[in-house]
């Protein structure tokens, strides 16, 4: 009876490693994941989850950019401990609203928190305040739709006057000298940009403000500020209006180019133009200064390296928490659920997805911090 009972045991257990295992094959095509979903060898990864005492439904809101990652995640996450998590993708501004009104238990912005929004966390987190925790890094993808254009190279000036209405038309002289060979229709440009705040719009503009001043006269920030073009809302709504209309360049992250978006070779300076690539953004945020006091890990990006492979038109998404007065309900589940996405499983899913692992150096200390959450 023994016997018959373990081997019982041993089929169920199978059944459900094989269900777990088409069901993540089933995902993954549509708007909130990239092109192949989580991979088997992420399946396998989920028994490793730590849950501890993690139970019930979190709550949470923010970046956009990160989206297809967290859906990965949460698949994963869902699999080994059963928790629901439930992450809106409103954006990065949205996010830290909501978690500074109480509203979530942790948010995603792809821009460091202000001192105004550390100001505001104090009063959901007791005793506390609300901490960057860098845990997702990736290309920002300037994807174009231009029939009969398979290949486009482009510099930050050049980008600078698109998105700000100074170039008009994809036959441009300064297009045109970017890439020779290339025969470029007269055709009118399209730019589309992000109508609500975000993280992804703030970290485009610092990295045209920093390279390309001259021809971006702006403050930057989550807020888009250039002139003409038309606005989309979310990573995926832009992405969406660029794949649907010829003429079109917008920005996004490199999971939501696919399905006909073709993404820029950016010229730096370096020997050859740079791919938007998980590879050569990892390279380029491997250059980045962690700034932050304290528990927070906030960091400063190196927008003007001209080294060969690096591509320096990148973000790093951060989950924002309160070091000390979470609330006691979802304290346990928001740690495991951290501490998952920041181990080498979880960040192995990242590169699996189009966004690139946080450097080795780096994460460790959010381990570190994610430990000391109470």
């Amino acid at each position: 009876m023994k016997l018959q009972r373990k081997n019982r045991r041993a089929l169920a257990l199978g059944a459900i490693a094989v269900s777990g295992a088409l069901a993540l094959t089933a995902c993954g095509s549509d708007d909130t994941s990239s092109g192949g979903g989580a991979t088997g060898g992420a399946t396998a990864a989920a028994g490793n989850i730590k849950c501890d005492d993690a139970k019930g439904q979190l709550l949470a809101d923010g970046s956009s950019a990160q989206k297809n990652a967290i859906d990965a995640w949460v698949k994963q996450f869902t699999q080994a401990c059963g928790v629901q998590i439930n992450y809106k993708g409103s954006g990065s501004g949205a996010g830290i609203t909501a978690f500074t009104n109480g509203q979530v238990a942790f948010a995603g912005s792809d821009s460091a928190l202000k001192p105004e929004e550390v100001t505001a966390s104090k009063k959901v987190c007791t005793g506390g305040q609300a901490i960057d925790l860098p845990m997702v890094g990736g290309p920002i993808a300037v994807g174009f739709n231009v029939s009969g254009v398979d290949k486009l190279t482009l510099d930050s000036a050049t980008l600078a006057k698109i998105f700000d209405s100074k170039i008009t038309n994809w036959n441009d002289p300064a297009i045109a000298k970017l890439n020779p060979g290339v025969k470029l229709p007269s055709l009118k440009i399209q730019p589309f940009h992000r109508s609500d705040e975000s993280g992804t719009t703030d970290n485009f503009t610092k990295y045209l403000i920093a390279t390309a001043e001259k021809d971006f006269p702006y403050e930057g920030g989550k807020a888009w500020q250039a002139k003409g073009g038309q606005s989309a809302s979310g990573s995926s709504g832009v992405a969406q209006q660029v794949k649907e209309t010829n003429g079109a360049i917008g920005y996004f992250e490199l999971s939501y180019a696919k399905d006909g978006i073709k993404p820029i070779s950016l010229d730096t300076g370096a020997s050859a133009p740079v791919e938007a690539t998980v590879d050569n953004a990892t390279k380029a945020i491997g250059e980045a200064k962690v700034v932050g006091t304290g528990k927070d890990l906030a960091l400063k990006l190196n927008y003007n390296t001209t080294a060969d492979g690096a591509y320096p038109m990148v973000l790093v998404t951060y989950e924002i928490a309160c070091d000390k007065g979470n609330k006691a309900d979802t304290l346990a589940a928001t740690k495991a659920f951290l501490r998952y996405v920041a181990s080498e499983d979880g960040q192995k899913i990242l590169a699996e997805n189009d966004y690139a692992p946080i450097p080795a150096d780096i994460i460790a200390k959010v381990r570190t911090t994610i430990e000391g959450l109470s």
